[in-house]
């Protein structure tokens, strides 16, 4: 962003080095933290080793949507990680000139950090035009009005976000996609990039990137594979979701074959869901969303004392359960909203909480949204919480198993992490056993070996 803009047509300048630095500091590079797998144990981390590892990871996603494909009858769900398929620091940059670009709007409407997402206020092009030219920007220039038209992407007299249709084709210059105008003395009118110059090597890793995740993607649809880009540290999230929705916006015309990851220990998860939701009904694509609690808390609260950033993380477990509830309330309520038999709202629920779960089950009850209506579904780990896994399931729910795939030494480590990684998943496997231990004595003692559940399981 500009060191220095109008606060009004003929006001002074006024310096916004100190506040700009001061709200980007989350998106600092840190030796200190360039170890990504640090604290890390629920998630797969991957670290940037070469262009041609990264085609080598792109080819280990397209197995899986094979695999999947093959097994699943168009039912079924692929992980994908956008920092397996790139370099993440330039994840970590246009994350800040995306951050940037939002004060940059809600400074020249006169607004806080802390206001609604320009997408949610609606904020009519001609009003937008009007607060520019109090600020001094000559609206009469070439430059300006092809500006104004990539913040209406869709012609509809409303201020968007910048199209980012170009980045997924490849077509466009990064340092030209997010660049702002900045009015100066005498009324004139300067440009200025919000995201440092990208090398020409950093531009080709970048699409490098985009290529990969679009092959990714329209193999995945061709095959009738759904895919959920996971969500990853709050420093490469903004650019991650905004990728994320813009294959949202391509793709799930039809139905949802994209989905973002929503993590509910952020304090902001919230906002991104309902900012993307009115992207969604606005532009009438479908949405997809897996909602989760979130994997890199420990990292994420160090990072933020050690560089001097807000905790973007919810204090305790109890508000993260709050903001789990609130996210998935809004999540229903659009289903219902945009007609269930339409499913044009689709969510995984991948949580092994069973109060989580009770609490959605009963959500759905009160918004009149069956199990046969298939538009939510529960994802557990292969192997943990089967007493959730299959009661949903006999009561008619879709149920999804999360398999990792990999090498045996890869995976085997990732799963005993995750059964240790806290003392709830630990008494739910005591639990688990209890429950195995009853009913194979229900058996025993009623002569019942065999037991084939009633009903219709059949995901879709």
């Amino acid at each position: 962003m500009s060191d220095s803009v109008y606060t009004c047509q003929d006001r002074a300048l006024i310096d916004f080095a100190d506040t700009e630095a001061a709200a980007l500091k989350q998106f600092t590079p840190s030796s200190d933290f360039g170890d990504r797998r640090r604290d890390v144990i629920s998630a797969r981390t991957y670290l940037y080793e070469s262009e041609a590892q990264c085609e080598k990871n792109m080819a280990t996603f397209l197995k899986c949507i094979d695999a999947v494909s093959g097994t699943t009858s168009s039912t079924g769900f692929a992980a994908i990680k956008l920092t397996a398929l790139g370099r993440p620091e330039l994840l970590m940059r246009l994350s800040a000139a995306l951050v940037a670009s939002h004060r940059y709007f809600n400074d020249i409407l006169g607004l806080s950090d802390d206001e609604a997402p320009i997408v949610l206020r609606k904020t009519k092009v001609d009003y937008f035009k009007k607060k520019l030219v109090e600020r001094g920007v000559n609206l009469e220039e070439p430059e300006v009005l092809e500006w104004l038209k990539q913040i209406d992407s869709n012609r509809d007299g409303v201020v968007d976000l910048f199209e980012w249709g170009d980045v997924i084709d490849q077509t466009k210059k990064l340092d030209r996609l997010l660049r702002v105008p900045v009015p100066v003395k005498n009324h004139e009118v300067q440009f200025k990039n919000l995201i440092a110059p990208f090398t020409q090597e950093d531009e080709e890793m970048f699409y490098n990137m985009m290529r990969r995740l679009k092959i990714i993607t329209e193999h995945a649809v061709s095959k009738e594979v759904r895919i959920m880009i996971d969500a990853e540290q709050t420093y490469f999230q903004p650019a991650i979701s905004r990728v994320t929705v813009e294959l949202m916006r391509r793709y799930n015309r039809e139905k949802a074959f994209v989905f973002n990851t929503y993590q509910c220990y952020l304090k902001d998860a919230y906002r991104n869901v309902a900012t993307h939701l009115e992207l969604s009904r606005k532009e009438d694509f479908f949405f997809g969303a897996k909602i989760v609690r979130g994997a890199y808390i420990k990292q994420e609260r160090d990072r933020a004392l050690a560089l001097g950033y807000s905790d973007p993380t919810q204090p305790d477990p109890e508000s993260t359960t709050a903001m789990y509830e609130k996210v998935v309330s809004a999540a229903l309520e659009e289903v219902k909203a945009r007609g269930i038999g339409q499913r044009k709202v689709a969510i995984m629920m991948a949580t092994h909480n069973e109060d989580t779960v009770r609490y959605t089950v009963t959500k759905m009850k009160q918004l009149g949204i069956a199990p046969a209506d298939r538009v939510v579904c529960f994802g557990q780990l292969l192997g943990m919480c089967d007493q959730i896994s299959f009661n949903l399931g006999q009561s008619g729910y879709s149920i999804y198993k999360y398999v990792p795939y990999g090498e045996v030494l890869e995976v085997l480590p990732y799963l005993s992490r995750r059964a240790l990684e806290n003392r709830g998943v630990l008494e739910k496997t005591t639990k688990e056993r209890r429950l195995l231990g009853k009913e194979l004595r229900r058996r025993i003692f009623s002569g019942q070996w065999a037991y084939t559940p009633k009903g219709d399981f059949w995901p879709v």
